[in-house]
């Protein structure tokens, strides 16, 4: 699976909520500047179920990968940063995608008020809520690129 030559601004990203039992899961594009959820993986002390991870980027043939960035609220990094950076380097190596990092403070408080909104308690489920912080990973990277 290697890169396309799809021109910037037309390019269809993967976005990844990287933890170590699940890995939230979206897909975006660049022309519209939004994402859409699409589901977790599961993935053992953080390595990924990788046959399931490899079905979602052979059905959106991503152009490049997106992974939250987990820093801590100063912007230091802590060992899941370094777990998401190995993460990250393992599917290039892998698919031959690029992979880029996106900060992702406070994702997982901002997916779960939106989810919330949209659909009270019943809403907050962690499939949901990775998804949807994969999704606001996405967004937050394509609204600093390309503003």
């Amino acid at each position: 699976m290697a890169n396309k030559n799809t021109p910037v601004g037309q390019r269809t990203i993967i976005g990844f909520d990287f933890g170590k039992k699940f890995i939230g899961v979206a897909v975006g594009q660049e022309v519209t500047g939004n994402a859409s959820p699409l589901g977790s993986i599961k993935a053992n002390d953080g390595i990924p179920h990788w046959d399931t991870l490899a079905r979602y980027l052979e059905e959106w043939q991503p152009d490049f990968i997106i992974i939250g960035l987990p820093l801590n609220m100063d912007g230091s990094e802590q060992q899941l940063t370094k777990d998401a950076r190995k993460f990250g380097n393992r599917i290039a190596g892998r698919f031959g995608i690029k992979v880029e990092f996106q900060d992702e403070r406070l994702t997982t408080a901002d997916a779960k008020a939106q989810l919330f909104s949209r659909g009270g308690f019943k809403n907050l489920k962690k499939d949901n809520i990775d998804a949807e912080s994969a999704r606001l990973i996405i967004e937050s990277y394509l609204e600093q690129s390309y503003q």
